[in-house]
């Protein structure tokens, strides 16, 4: 964390290259380097809050604001017309989870120990729950490479809003689930966390460093930063796409979700090393869980206000999630991880970014 917060020297950098009108692509790299320290910022400041408001909100909250960045980094993408690229971001958010961040944990965490447990219930309620909610972003897909287009274009935007609706109940249904008549599935995993966090009192002490009004402070300055260089990241895609010759499929799904998620993605690493296999898990699957079910629905609602975004993904992004899910479901289903199983993880979205680079 120390080392990323260097690079908020990059924030006073890409303002001045914006009011000088400097080449977007640029500036794109300027604002990509922003973003990941504000990224971090707000990750702590969630953490911070999270003392006060005790360990099952501030998971709740860290896990929310973790994908707050992409989801300002794909509202103005969305504003822009971006469509591409938002529904790209949304599938490199769920294979880097799953296959980045949840590889990179396991390998590094298991060339620590030998090998890793986790909660083996919790991750099969998580993990079930990720495949139907692939299922339900592949349906409206499968409809449009099937049917006659003719037979669904009047009413296909209709059918994206409702399964986006319904994506969102689930995930206000799955909030019920865990937070009230379910809660205990999830006692252990505290009451581990809670006696590490005892037995660490020189950690949580230097931790628990800053006042609420603090935390709350950070966290919106945080917030209203990344909204404005997600804005100069955006206006610089056409450019970076132009220059270095990439497609706005592997800027999707590759570029922007690592930009956006890179705080994160740290901290499950940092947690895997410090053998809390179960805190990288969660972060893995359930920042993939809220990319579908909280995240996608919200950006199709916003985009009713410019022009609406149907759910529908080529086939190489639909196969690549079944895989990615697929793959997690058997690696996490006997609730324990090595670092051969974290480097297959990292194996097969190497494979996938490449097959992205070469459209």
């Amino acid at each position: 964390m120390k080392i990323l917060k260097y690079l908020l020297i990059f924030i006073p950098i890409s303002f001045i290259g914006e009011f000088l009108k400097i080449s977007p692509s640029i500036n794109f790299i300027f604002a990509a380097l922003s973003i990941i320290p504000l990224a971090g910022l707000m990750g702590e400041a969630t953490e911070e809050i999270s003392f006060y408001t005790g360990p099952k909100v501030g998971g709740f909250l860290n896990s929310t604001f973790g994908n707050a960045t992409e989801l300002i980094i794909s509202f103005f993408a969305l504003k822009a017309g971006l469509f591409d690229v938002v529904k790209a971001s949304i599938v490199g958010s769920v294979i880097g989870n799953i296959l980045l961040v949840l590889g990179a944990s396991m390998f590094a965490g298991g060339l620590k120990f030998k090998t890793q447990k986790f909660n083996k219930k919790i991750v099969e309620v998580s993990s079930s729950m990720l495949l139907f909610a692939v299922i339900g972003l592949s349906i409206p897909a499968v409809f449009t490479h099937t049917l006659d287009k003719s037979l669904i274009n009047t009413r296909y935007e209709d059918f994206s809003i409702f399964v986006a609706a319904v994506m969102f109940i689930i995930y206000i249904l799955s909030l019920v689930f865990s937070f009230f008549t379910h809660k205990n599935v999830y006692e252990t995993t505290e009451e581990e966390n809670n006696s590490s966090l005892n037995t660490n009192e020189e950690e949580s002490e230097d931790k628990n460093k800053w006042s609420l009004g603090k935390a709350i402070a950070v966290l919106a300055i945080s917030t209203i930063c990344i909204a404005i260089e997600s804005e100069f990241l955006v206006n610089g895609v056409d450019a970076i796409t132009s220059t270095l010759g990439l497609s706005d499929l592997f800027v999707g799904i590759i570029l922007i979700p690592i930009i956006g998620n890179a705080a994160e993605h740290s901290t499950a690493v940092s947690m895997a090393l410090k053998n809390k296999m179960d805190v990288s898990v969660e972060i893995a699957i359930g920042s993939s869980l809220q990319i579908i079910l909280f995240v996608t629905p919200v950006l199709i609602f916003l985009s009713l206000f410019f022009k609406p975004m149907s759910i529908v993904f080529n086939t190489f992004e639909l196969v690549s999630m079944f895989l990615a899910v697929l793959i997690v479901n058997r690696i996490a289903s006997d609730g324990e991880s090595h670092w051969l199983e974290g480097f297959q993880l990292l194996a097969v979205y190497l494979i996938i970014a490449a097959g992205f680079f070469i459209v």
